[in-house]
């Protein structure tokens, strides 16, 4: 899931940005309002965080430019102010969840992963093709019933090649969900990750390679 952080504190935000990543969210930055509305603009974002006070205006005026083109993009205003008048302002113009600092971490993460669930189609908690198993809220993976461990990022792209289970997934929708603008889009990151993953899940292979395209996980007798 890639993520958009707006917030111009040089200390607070690269924190925010560096938890989310340990967290295995994809994490884009912008310390204001007009680099942010740049970003929204061309790409897709399964959240933002945003402070409100920043150095070109409140984020309130980008929400509701936001909400009036119609995006239903999750939003969590992060921000020092915390008076009940700002906290209805901030839901009237269309936020979804409001966060007071100082913040705990593992409670942001919490609250940014429950708003990028809300914001996907439903699905089922546990997905599977053959015997690998992908438990999403608990955060596990198993093959033929052992537990495996894996990193974030390779959990995230085993979710996206799951959720798409049978089709092809291109290296650029997988850049494009599972990294952020800080990744090599030219480089051989996602086929090295691939290669990483395809260790972890050992044999019968279930990941195939659609040669100059991408990529496509199913059952190891129909994979090749």
């Amino acid at each position: 899931m890639r993520i958009l952080v707006l917030e111009d504190d040089p200390e607070l935000g690269p924190a925010i940005a560096a938890g989310l990543r340990e967290a295995g969210f994809a994490v884009d930055f912008a310390v204001d309002l007009a680099d942010a509305d740049f970003k929204l603009a061309v790409n897709s974002y399964d959240c933002l965080v945003a402070d409100r006070m920043l150095p070109d205006g409140d984020a309130l005026t980008l929400l509701a430019a936001q909400r009036k083109a119609g995006s239903m993009l999750p939003v969590l205003l992060l921000t020092a102010l915390d008076a009940v008048s700002d906290r209805v302002a901030g839901f009237e113009h269309g936020a979804d969840d409001y966060l007071v600092k100082p913040f705990a971490s593992a409670e942001l993460t919490a609250r940014v992963r429950s708003l990028c669930r809300r914001g996907q189609p439903a699905r089922l908690p546990v997905l599977r093709v053959g015997d690998v198993e992908l438990d999403v809220p608990r955060r596990r993976v198993l093959r033929a019933g052992v537990l495996l461990t894996l990193t974030a990022k390779e959990f995230a792209v085993l979710e996206v090649l799951l959720l798409r289970a049978g089709e092809v997934v291109t290296r650029a929708e997988l850049i494009e969900r599972c990294w952020d603008e800080m990744s090599e889009p030219l480089s051989n990151v996602v086929d090295v990750l691939i290669s990483q993953l395809r260790r972890r899940l050992g044999p019968p292979e279930v990941i195939a390679t659609v040669r100059g395209i991408g990529y496509r996980i199913a059952d190891p007798d129909t994979c090749r």
